[in-house]
């Protein structure tokens, strides 16, 4: 009887020792099927030789030519430089670690192969360390049958070794196919190559397939791999929310008299989209079901007076509710909006962040605990083990793309009775809908599509650094003769916060020199949350000028008297961040301008992204841009590190095939819910928690 191989342990391979053993236990491969789906990243053509004249820069390839000479160069590293030819062109090979034989064999006129990466510098070659084949007399190129492929690896591990330990494996899948989880007829249905088949063929893929059409879907065996993936990533997400919706939650229905009162302290309406959003969230709460719900709404839609009406129908109920920000700026924000609110209502609201006094703390955890407290907001910090709740029943977290899956899950032991908190997830940062369909396909969507009235659209302009006096002068004038005020945001691309915070220094010296009738503030990464906040609460106040910032005002700082907004080096910033910039002006009814104050040389890239901050003030088309611009893994941040690191499918470039293949997992987990969760294991292994079988 046949044993399957994902049963067979590596250890049966030749040369798996306990040490290699638990390098590739770190890549989580631990049979031989796990080995079999650990595929090449990238493939080497040994299978020909090239002309030197036809290769491309940064190509690895195989050579043949003859030396003409070499010698030893002394610069900052001693280098032997071997220049040698073939009939179309010469080639320079440069060792930086050599010994005197090596040298004495680079003779010229002698023959050799070499393979590597080409380096073009203008019209000259170049080779680093290739590896080099001398030819005896009639000796044939050391050509392979295939491409060679290169493993994704871990310290330690040779790409001999994976080589050695794939040849292996492949030997026992040709005698022991892999079991095809995906049903029949979606592989009909899509045109699929066997699992099998397209296994073998990516380890080996035969010579003469160009490198290019490999990790594309002109390849069948790509194609394959592509809707597998896709499907297990769909089917993940659908079985982390079918479980989610399986655990019940509080039924939090009332009279509605906290939500009528709030309504009629108000001094504006709510608008259609408000309040359409905030009848889809009610719902939800209604339910024994809990919500688990992503609120979406450009920088300025009014996200928090939705998130107040949820608060408040919990409360009524009888229930805690915490808010949850990713900095003490904004959870101080939200706990002033709120305090103002709750107290006209007569609700108790107490505040946690991690730069509490002993006292404060202790405080706040006692009235947390006794139920006194019935609103609480502040940091990450309302998670901690000590943090004991009276009876918690809704969870709002802001820009939640902050926080990772680990801190959602740790939700769940706050609820009491064992039952699951409902959540509220908010975002000012536009999801475009491909994202949405798979990194957020566990949640239900709401958007906020419209801003309240009165907001006018902020201009944005791009102009040069050489051009820094006229913008100088455009500051005296909104802070002097229109009385109003200014952020001036500093990036730079190094990530050191005190690079950072030293550039946001100088530029606030340069400022008070050039401006020095307008008071200036200073805020970074470096100063203390006190301080920060001192500053913050000064410019809200009116008592500062301008604000010289690092990008730490990104969010959470509302001051609508603030009409003009400088941010240096915008090139160095994505999309996203660029547009949650920009949300901090234009927050009253005063026309407001955004400078893009960018330096040169600028790339085909950066070029794009100005033009696009530019023309566009919706957050919407703004997003599906730097998605495309930059990818998923950047554009998502730390939400669910790893959930999205597809290896072989593009949520972009396949954005088409999403919906059907989305549709296709409901049907698989409501008709086969063993092989969908089988289908995660394979795929996902580790990083999926319904992979139990």
């Amino acid at each position: 009887m046949s044993v399957q191989l994902s049963k067979i342990s590596v250890e049966t391979l030749k040369g798996v020792g306990p040490k290699l053993k638990e390098k590739l236990a770190k890549l989580q491969i631990t049979t031989v099927q796990d080995l079999l789906f650990h595929l090449p990243h990238r493939y080497e053509d040994r299978t020909q030789v090239k002309p030197i004249i036809e290769t491309q820069d940064g190509e690895r390839v195989m050579l043949r030519v003859t030396v003409q000479h070499s010698q030893v160069q002394y610069g900052k590293r001693r280098s032997l430089v071997c220049r040698a030819f073939d009939q179309t062109a010469s080639i320079d090979f440069r060792f930086f670690h050599f010994m005197a034989a090596q040298q004495k064999k680079l003779q010229a006129g002698v023959e050799l192969f070499a393979f590597g990466e080409v380096r073009r510098f203008g019209r000259s070659w170049q080779m680093v360390h290739p590896e080099i084949t001398y030819i005896q007399e009639d000796q044939t190129a050391p050509l392979l049958e295939s491409l060679t492929p290169v493993y994704p690896t871990t310290e330690g591990l040779h790409q001999a070794s994976w080589r050695n330990l794939q040849k292996q494996a492949l030997v026992k899948l040709a005698q022991e196919p892999i079991e095809d989880l995906m049903p029949q007829e979606l592989i009909e249905q899509w045109a699929l190559m066997g699992i099998t088949e397209a296994l073998l063929w990516l380890h080996q893929p035969p010579k003469n397939t160009p490198i290019e059409s490999i990790n594309s879907e002109q390849s069948p065996a790509i194609k394959r791999l592509i809707y597998e993936e896709l499907l297990a990533q769909q089917l993940s997400m659908q079985l982390q929310r079918v479980r989610f919706k399986q655990d019940s939650a509080f039924i939090m229905r009332n009279e509605g008299i906290l939500k009528s009162k709030f309504l009629e302290s108000l001094p504006f309406k709510p608008t259609k989209a408000q309040q359409r959003v905030g009848q889809e969230i009610g719902k939800d709460l209604e339910s024994s079901k809990p919500m688990l719900r992503l609120l979406q709404g450009d920088v300025g839609a009014g996200k928090t007076l939705v998130a107040a009406l949820a608060a408040f129908k919990v409360i009524e109920s009888g229930f805690q509710t915490v808010i949850m920000a990713p900095t003490e700026i904004l959870a101080e924000q939200h706990y002033n909006s709120f305090k103002q609110w709750c107290d006209k209502l007569e609700i108790p609201v107490s505040f946690l962040v991690g730069k509490l006094k002993t006292v404060e703390r202790r405080e706040a955890l006692v009235k947390i605990e006794s139920g006194e407290a019935r609103l609480i907001i502040g940091t990450h910090a309302l998670f901690q083990d000590e943090v004991k709740y009276h009876n918690l029943g809704l969870a709002i977290i802001d820009e939640q793309h902050r926080f990772g899956v680990k801190q959602r899950l740790a939700l769940k032991s706050k609820a009491p009775e064992n039952r699951q908190l409902h959540q509220l997830m908010m975002t000012a940062t536009p999801i475009p809908r491909t994202l949405a369909m798979t990194a957020y396909a566990d949640m239900d969507l709401s958007i906020i599509d419209e801003l309240p009235p009165g907001r006018t659209p902020i201009k944005t302009i791009a102009i040069t650094e050489q051009k820094r006096d006229q913008v100088i002068a455009r500051i005296a004038d909104a802070c002097e003769k229109e009385n109003r005020q200014v952020y001036w945001v500093c990036t730079l691309i190094e990530e050191s916060e005190e690079i950072q915070s030293q550039a946001a220094e100088t530029t606030a010296d340069l400022l008070a020199e050039q401006l020095p009738n307008c008071r200036i503030g200073l805020i970074h990464g470096r100063l203390k949350p006190e301080q920060k906040q001192m500053v913050m609460a000064k410019f809200k106040a009116g008592e500062l000028d301008i604000l010289v910032a690092t990008t730490v005002i990104e969010v959470g700082v509302d001051v609508p008297n603030a009409s003009l907004m400088i941010i240096e080096n915008p090139e160095r910033l994505g999309l996203a961040q660029l547009h949650q910039l920009r949300g901090r002006v234009g927050r009253g009814t005063v026309e407001s301008h955004c400078l893009l104050l960018y330096g040169h040389p600028l790339s085909d890239n950066a070029k794009s992204r100005i033009q696009i901050m530019r023309e566009s003030n919706d957050g919407f088309v703004i997003a599906e841009e730097d998605l495309r611009l930059r990818g998923p893994g950047e554009f998502l941040g730390t939400r669910q590190t790893g959930e999205m690191t597809l290896q072989f499918a593009d949520i972009v470039k396949n954005a088409a095939l999403i919906p059907e293949i989305q549709n296709s997992a409901k049907q698989l987990i409501s008709q086969n819910p063993i092989i969908a969760k089988r289908l995660c294991k394979r795929w996902l292994g580790y990083r999926h928690e319904l992979a139990d079988v």
